[in-house]
Parts: structure tokens; C-alpha cells; sequence
């Protein structure tokens, strides 16, 4: 195969991996740095090795850059602060929120208003800071995720690990992203910018670029709950207990 990486150490490549995973967030706001279209192909190109059930591949990506984003970005915050109801293909939260997961969302929505600058009950404020995702945070790529919509949800998982795969390997080129379910609020919009058939369904989109590091709200580091929390072991392979956790 072209372009392998010369083989690396196993601890080397370990670190390298382990260090992408961890280091992904959400960034806010990017710098309006041109990232080299080669380098998102080839992004692209490595994600593609994603699995997927039966290897049906069921990702459809749009990538947009300059003045198709900034037209599909400017269109997309008008509607949203004009107050025109949101219509996603699906439902992405819950429509009914309980414990633990109205908690983790209402702690990660506070701090980031509060790096942002947005006092509660401040609602055009708030509407504010919400409609910087219609504009992919500033970002100088957009991608635009879709899927057919005969498709079931083990593709949705699919579909998950390839988009997943997007956003570290962009850490590993050095590169940020910010993953866009509020691309998908407003699915005929962006259908009708970048051409999508009636028959897919708007995933969501990714902002990707350098981060602007003196925005406030990329200082937001989300907790994540400990292994033990979410897992449990079965048979005699029990693992002693964490020192610590990086």
C-alpha cells in the first residue's frame, strides 16, 4: 500500500494513539487557517477502514470549504435566530431526560456559558452561542455527514466508529474538530446546498481546523466517568484497583 508509516515501536504507536483519544474535544472556535484539502482527503482516506456489518460502508460525506460554507453557514444561523422551528431528520436526545444524563448535560451546558460569558436566564445570549454552531465555530472546513434512509440502526452504529475515526485521526495530523448535531436541525437546507437526494438522511456535521486558543470556551474540559462506573467483568480476569487516571 502507498503512503504506510514506517513502523513504529508498539509503546511509540500505543502513546501515539492513546494520546489522540484523549486530547479530542469539542473546540468552539476555530482560526480561519486554510487546511490543505490533500490533508482532509487523506483523512477521509484512513477513516474509510471503519468496520461496518457486512462491510456496506454506509457513510456519504460532504466536505465544504469557502464560500459554499460560508453561504450553507450563513443560511443555517439566519433560520435559527429567526426563531423558525428546528426539523431534524430523527431525534437525536432523549424526549424525555432523566438522571444521570440531564445531570452531565446540564453541567456541561452551564460551564460552557459560563466560559462563554452567558449569564442564566439570558436567553439571547444563550440563542447566541447556540447559533456558532450553525456556523461550524468559525472553522475553515465543514463536513456533512449522511446516511439512506432504509438503513437501520447498526449502520447508525457504523456510522458512529467512521465519524469517530475523523476526529482522531485529525489529532493526529494536529488538527481540531467539533462534531455539528445541530447541522441536522435543519436537514432541507442543507440538502438543498450541498445537494443531498430526498432519500438520505442528515447526520450531522464536524467543524476541523486549528483552534482559536485565546476563545474562552476551548478552556472547557468535560469530565468522564471512571471505568468502573460503566463496566462490569466476568469470569476470573478482575482488574485491581486504578491508582490513578490520566
Amino acid at each position: 500500500m502507498r503512503d504506510m508509516p514506517a513502523p513504529q515501536p508498539r509503546d511509540v504507536m500505543v502513546a501515539a494513539v492513546e494520546h489522540a483519544v484523549k486530547t479530542r474535544r469539542a473546540i468552539r472556535a476555530f482560526r480561519s487557517d486554510a487546511v490543505d484539502i490533500g490533508l482532509v482527503e487523506r483523512i477521509l482516506s484512513a477513516a474509510r477502514y471503519a468496520p461496518s456489518g457486512s462491510n456496506i460502508q454506509p457513510w456519504s460525506v460532504h466536505v465544504v470549504t469557502g464560500e459554499a460554507l460560508e453561504r450553507l453557514g450563513r443560511e443555517l444561523t439566519d433560520t435559527f435566530l429567526s426563531g423558525e422551528a428546528e426539523r431534524p431528520d430523527f431525534a437525536y436526545y432523549p424526549t424525555r431526560w432523566r438522571a444521570p444524563y440531564i445531570d452531565r448535560r446540564r453541567k456541561t451546558g452551564w460551564s460552557l456559558y459560563q466560559l462563554a460569558g452567558v449569564a442564566r436566564g439570558d436567553r439571547e445570549a444563550g440563542d447566541r452561542q447556540r447559533a456558532r454552531n450553525y456556523s461550524f465555530f468559525g472553522a475553515p472546513v465543514g463536513l456533512v455527514f449522511a446516511i439512506d434512509d432504509d438503513l437501520n440502526q447498526g449502520s447508525w452504529l457504523d456510522y458512529g466508529m467512521f465519524i469517530q475515526s475523523v476526529m482522531i485521526l485529525a489529532r493526529a495530523h494536529g488538527l481540531h474538530t467539533c462534531p455539528l448535531a445541530a447541522i441536522g436541525n435543519y436537514p432541507d437546507i442543507v440538502r438543498r446546498h450541498l445537494g443531498i437526494a430526498p432519500g438520505q438522511i442528515v447526520v450531522a456535521g464536524m467543524a476541523l481546523g486549528h483552534p482559536d486558543q485565546g476563545e474562552p470556551t476551548n478552556r472547557l474540559i468535560t469530565e468522564r466517568e471512571p471505568v468502573a462506573a460503566f463496566t462490569t467483568f466476568h469470569g476470573s480476569a478482575t482488574p485491581a484497583p486504578a491508582t490513578s487516571v490520566p
